[in-house]
């Protein structure tokens, strides 16, 4: 029993934590979404760097380093292949059930599942086409890890289809579970069960658990999620548009493919340059270090509909005041978890491996452009709740170009290093065009370390 004092004191958040575990009003519900999907990818990403120290230590740095890259580039290929039909199955979904049209709803869901099978496929397909004719030319242990990925990648892609019904109707664990939470898992234990069996510590075995993981976890949902939607939507006719879908699908792949693109153009470009055993170190600490980005997921999960809120009231004043205070949320304690995360660099690399160790000053350089970024906040967010969002588009294909280019330029002279300077730089490009541009399309100075928010235009207030 709580002592009476401290009940007291703890009663109002007890109140609304009740209040939004049980609530059903929408403002409950997307709440409760925020908070499970939060928690679910905090333990989704320790998850993933125990699994990944797991796999570092059973193969070692250079096998290592094929599978990551191989299995990135796959995970980026599966995305890219969904020509932006999940986020459209968010869009609709929600809208055909409000107004009843259960025929649309089914062939909303029955097109989208066959279409980007069907194309991811079709790519997998020309992928394993290339990959035959050009074998001689593309080093040998990337061949078999690549052809077994490339059968995963109609996989990935069903899964972020089912993910994106999940999401539409309100069933977080459902939607993240699978990817962030089982599919991880089953890889691990895969990879376990043949080792044990006498296969080799290789990137092959890595890839084939990869594949059976892939498989298994999105059977799984597959089959959560279709079983759940009949009790909602009896069989029945579907109705189809096609050309509706695709015209909001096509923008949205535009807009997502550049930041799939901008999160994994660095392991790639680093895969095509250098050997696995760099590969392997680069990709160790830039996750160790992403480990601070869950600082501004915690944020940009809280402050977009407050955002979106203050904007309806027209207050640019009060925009500013929150949107400092955004960026100082985000700011400080990325900081803070930064710092702590470089002073125990040394040890967490040292959990893939000895060898790991040198990639403590690729950290330290991601951390100093991870703190630039953070210095104007969930910029992004903001604009997006002011109907900027294709702005944030044509910025972040800019900081991709640039990105790219440095990784080009820099790693064949400095190897990871290059590539951890470019990526910094990158993110630097990123978080000063964000800046301008929330200032010149909002009026709003966003900068973590001004003393008090700062509006261009407050005669009124408006926005």
């Amino acid at each position: 029993m709580l002592p009476s004092a401290l009940r007291t004191a703890l009663s109002p958040y007890l109140h609304k934590l009740a209040d939004l575990l049980t609530g059903h009003d929408e403002k409950s519900v997307s709440q409760r979404m925020a908070l499970i999907a939060f928690a679910i990818r905090i333990a989704g990403a320790a998850l993933a760097f125990v699994s990944q120290i797991v796999l570092a230590r059973l193969m070692g740095r250079f096998e290592y380093g094929v599978f990551v890259f191989v299995w990135v580039l796959m995970i980026l290929f599966g995305n890219l292949a969904c020509l932006g039909f999940p986020t459209a199955v968010i869009r609709f979904l929600p809208q055909y059930e409000a107004s009843g049209n259960h025929d649309a709803v089914r062939g909303l869901n029955a097109t989208a599942r066959l279409f980007v099978v069907a194309v991811s496929g079709a790519l997998a397909l020309i992928g394993a086409i290339l990959l035959y004719a050009f074998s001689g030319k593309i080093e040998h242990y990337y061949v078999m890890p690549v052809f077994l990925g490339l059968i995963a990648v109609p996989m990935i892609a069903l899964g972020d289809v089912l993910d994106g019904t999940a999401r539409a109707k309100h069933w977080p664990i459902m939607a993240l579970s699978p990817t962030f939470l089982i599919r991880p898992t089953l890889i691990l234990l895969f990879m376990l069960a043949a080792v044990l069996a006498g296969a080799p510590h290789d990137a092959v075995t890595a890839m084939a658990a990869a594949l059976a993981g892939a498989f298994t976890s999105v059977l799984l949902q597959y089959l959560a999620v279709t079983l759940r939607l009949r009790r909602h939507y009896p069989s029945g006719a579907k109705a189809t548009e096609l050309n509706a879908w695709l015209a909001v699908a096509f923008p949205i792949f535009l807009v997502e493919g550049v930041g799939y693109l901008l999160t994994n153009s660095d392991v790639i470009v680093v895969g095509i340059f250098l050997d696995p055993e760099e590969v392997a170190v680069y990709f160790a600490a830039a996750k160790t270090m992403a480990l601070v980005h869950f600082v501004y997921f915690a944020v940009k999960a809280a402050i977009g509909p407050r955002f979106a809120a203050i904007i309806a009231e027209n207050d640019r004043s009060k925009l500013a005041a929150f949107a400092t205070e955004a960026t100082r949320w985000t700011f400080f304690p990325a900081l803070a978890v930064g710092l702590a995360v470089l002073a125990a660099g040394q040890f967490l690399l040292s959990l893939f491996g000895a060898a790991f160790a040198e990639g403590q000053v690729v950290m330290a350089i991601l951390l100093a452009g991870i703190l630039v970024k953070a210095l104007v906040g969930p910029a992004e967010v903001l604009l997006t709740m002011a109907d900027k969002q294709m702005l944030c588009v044509y910025l972040y294909a800019a900081a991709l170009v640039a990105n790219i280019s440095l990784n080009v330029i820099l790693i064949p002279h400095f190897g990871i290093e290059g590539a951890a300077i470019a990526g910094a730089a990158a993110m630097a490009v990123e978080a000063l065009l964000l800046h301008l541009a929330v200032r010149h399309a909002l009026g709003i100075t966003l900068f973590a370390l001004i003393r008090r928010p700062a509006a261009l235009a407050t005669t009124n207030g408006a926005l």
